[in-house]
């Protein structure tokens, strides 16, 4: 039974390699190269070769100024772009997406900054061409999405943009929600839709098909009553019996007991302009565990009918959304807690072409993983 604190066990998943490693909030694999992105500075960004698994090195790191929060890192194809998120109690500092040359991994070159506000971006995607991502432009209550081409990445360009209803107040637009409570967590691309997370917003799917004009195909929004935010929107790359699916995870914000949990959901989109959910999945819990446990991430990587997904001191679990109506787990994996550390906060993870699973720790420590499932 998943509790949140059996350190150290496991079910269809083995260790391969491991080392300890600032907090993390993000792990990407590109060519034997392992990118994560810190959650604290002054660690900005840490270059990993893992190209014998069993033995990864450190061959760079990037630090960024006090106040900034540099947590997520994408690659493709040479060029690396990292977050820019400025902390409240940080004034001074510029938010935006810095962008990397990193065709000799242990060099990285700085190309460009994009500035985004000054509060600067949280998640984003990068598919070598286009950056989908979520700054807080000047005159917009909370992120919004925005589509940058990095077609030239020393010149990196906003193409396109969307907004929920009620976030451009400098337009005279009045959001109907409190705060920030509606804002985009980031989107992810098949083909011509873009799936956006919106946190407690729900998700949206955006039609790209003009990148200039990104118009709504459907909202949909859990929360109320469910009371996690909506943290990632991921569209399955086949249908499963004959219908298109799309697996939202909400975050654990917070310990949230008495309040469910934050879960995985099993959405049908067949017909995207009504979607329905039609499954949820919760590893089993055995009492109350005494940490931050929850959903958080799957591995956007998709190759087949398991998904990964890390679950804060649950660990890593394996899901197996063959039949999308009944979502069962088929592994797991909690690691021992890293250095320093009394728990396990398992934040995100990457699958590569080759199978292995790639395992950021919030807190403390990077583990590679093989699947046996």
């Amino acid at each position: 039974m998943a509790t949140g604190n059996g350190f150290g066990t496991a079910s269809g998943i083995e260790l391969v390699g491991r080392m300890d490693l600032p907090g993390g909030g993000k792990v990407e694999v590109d060519k034997g190269f392992a990118y994560v992105g810190h959650m604290d500075p002054p660690h900005g960004t840490s270059v990993i070769d893992v190209r014998d698994p069993k033995n990864p090195k450190l061959v760079a790191q990037l630090d960024v100024p006090p106040g900034i929060h540099s947590h997520k890192a994408a690659v493709s194809d040479g060029v690396m772009i990292v977050n820019y998120e400025r902390y409240e109690n940080n004034r001074d500092a510029q938010g935006g997406l810095k962008v990397f040359d990193v065709s000799d991994p242990a060099n990285p070159r700085e190309t460009a900054f994009f500035e985004a506000s000054a509060k600067g971006v949280h998640r984003f995607t990068f598919d070598g061409r286009y950056a989908y991502f979520s700054p807080v432009p000047e005159g917009y209550v909370g992120n919004i999405c925005m589509i940058l081409d990095l077609a030239d990445p020393a010149k990196p360009r906003e193409v396109g943009r969307w907004w929920m209803p009620g976030q451009w107040v400098a337009g005279g637009e009045e959001p109907t929600w409190p705060g920030t409570m509606h804002r985009c967590h980031h989107p992810i691309r098949r083909g011509d839709r873009l799936y956006v997370s919106y946190w407690h917003g729900g998700f949206v799917i955006l039609d790209i098909s003009d990148m200039s004009q990104p118009t709504l195909v459907s909202h949909f929004d859990t929360s109320p009553p469910f009371p996690s935010p909506t943290h990632t929107a991921l569209p399955m790359p086949e249908k499963l019996m004959g219908r298109e699916i799309l697996v939202v995870v909400d975050e654990e914000a917070q310990k949230s007991a008495p309040l469910p949990y934050a879960f995985m959901w099993v959405v049908d989109i067949s017909n995207e302009a009504h979607p329905v959910p039609i499954a949820t999945f919760m590893p089993p819990v055995d009492g109350e565990p005494t940490d931050r446990y929850g959903a958080h991430q799957p591995a956007e990587q998709v190759y087949g009918n398991v998904l990964y997904v890390t679950w804060f001191s649950g660990g890593l679990r394996a899901v197996d959304v063959s039949n999308p109506y009944q979502p069962k787990e088929v592994g797991y994996y909690v690691p021992e807690p890293g250095k320093g550390q009394n728990t396990v906060q398992s934040n995100d993870v990457f699958q590569d072409e080759n199978g292995l699973l790639y395992l950021i720790d919030r807190l403390d420590g990077l583990e590679i993983l093989e699947p046996r499932v």
